[in-house]
């Protein structure tokens, strides 16, 4: 009996969308409130893009190792592996926000970045597997439940600014709420056999080094543009609405909010756009949308202007990363490698990208700063061809 016949694929489904979601939550509920811990921690802008790049350096040690760490442990193992580390790192920084330590705070992140980088690549690990038993495409829905988790992030920072509750209370119990739902979801796991059988077939197909793949590669500078405009609204969004409109910590964690509800709107609705016109033209027309609310949010004269440059944004940002996924996966045999290198290069985006931001906005404006990222939409928009599904492969366009 194979095991596609073996497996029942739907709770694994539900339970890796809650894992993802409750990703979301920890790391937008964190970034929604970057203002006050650089206010708590009396930092200018570029100190806290070098205490945030902290976090940087340990999802970037942690994500090449994490597929290997998931082939040896299984993939529930190391997202709560992930989750234990990443949590243990929370509860450090919540003391140093009590003490003001910036030291203690640069340890807490590090070890944050650790476990989010393991616990990133193993759910999207889980993902993938997914996928193949139900055979169908359902990764931009585990991203769209990401991005709903991370909506509720930021309206629970919003929430909590606004009540003027301490950081380091907020993140005890974020703490708790996470490694509940971790321990809990990933009983639910796909069993590691059905891992198994997707490596074997892997390892069968010719060697090739992925990182020497032109197609591969380019579909990386795809994905590096949209998690870049997604890691730096997650990290100065906020930041840039309370410096550049002068509002309040509550309002700039709003608009950031606003920015991830459209991002998970379109991340719902995204699959069935794909299927009508096809990747290549929904990813010119996210890259596009993203390139053209950076511009609004940047030279928004006031709050309604900024609100709509994050909607647009948002709504731009949304699709890019599940799309590279997909792209990187139409050939099944190099599927898992070519996903690697992918992911590996969109996720050094997300969280090593907006620090550099951060260091521009010492020197510049940080709404000025962010047009940096513009660039990197640029080149983005002129590779997009390389994510043409292949010849034959299940998801040609029509």
């Amino acid at each position: 009996m194979s095991v596609a016949q073996e497996l029942n694929p739907r709770p694994a489904l539900i339970a890796t969308m809650v894992i993802f979601a409750v990703n979301g939550l920890a790391f937008a509920s964190w970034a929604a409130r970057i203002p006050t811990a650089a206010r708590v921690l009396d930092l200018s802008t570029g100190q806290m893009g070098a205490v945030l790049l902290t976090m940087a350096l340990g999802s970037v040690i942690a994500l090449p190792l994490a597929g290997s760490v998931a082939s040896r442990i299984g993939t529930a193992n190391t997202v709560r592996l992930g989750a234990t580390i990443s949590s243990v790192g929370g509860l450090i920084l919540a003391y140093a926000l009590a003490t003001s330590s910036v030291p203690v705070t640069v340890i807490g992140l590090f070890l944050f970045g650790v476990g989010i980088g393991l616990w990133d690549v193993a759910q999207n690990v889980e993902g993938a597997a997914i996928e193949r038993e139900l055979h169908r495409s359902v990764m931009a829905k585990f991203h769209a439940a990401f991005s709903g988790g991370a909506f509720l992030g930021a309206l629970l920072g919003a929430g909590l600014s606004g009540l003027n509750i301490a950081l380091q209370w907020h993140l005890i119990g974020l703490v708790v709420v996470a490694i509940t739902a971790i321990y809990l979801g990933t009983r639910y796991f796909l069993p590691d056999f059905a891992h198994r059988e997707a490596v074997v077939k892997e390892t069968q197909s010719p060697a090739r080094n992925p990182w020497l793949e032109p197609r591969t590669l380019l579909i990386g500078l795809v994905v590096l543009g949209a998690a870049l405009t997604e890691g730096t609204a997650n990290d100065w969004m906020a930041k840039a609405t309370v410096d550049g409109l002068g509002t309040s910590e509550a309002v700039g964690a709003l608009v950031f909010a606003i920015f991830i509800a459209s991002m998970t709107m379109m991340r719902f609705i995204g699959g069935r756009m794909i299927d009508r016109w096809g990747r290549v033209p929904v990813l010119y027309a996210s890259l596009g949308s993203s390139l053209l609310g950076l511009l609004v949010f940047v030279f928004a004269p006031n709050l309604g202007i900024a609100i709509i440059g994050a909607l647009l944004w948002g709504a731009g940002a949304a699709l890019g990363f599940p799309t590279g996924m997909s792209a990187a996966a139409d050939d099944p045999a190099r599927a898992a490698k070519r996903v690697s290198v992918v992911s590996t290069v969109g996720y050094v985006a997300f969280i090593a990208g907006p620090p550099v931001i951060g260091f521009l906005g010492d020197h510049l404006t940080l709404r000025i700063a962010l047009l940096a990222i513009g660039v990197v939409i640029l080149l983005s928009i002129l590779v997009v061809p390389a994510a043409r599904p292949l010849k034959n492969s299940p998801s040609e366009d029509h």
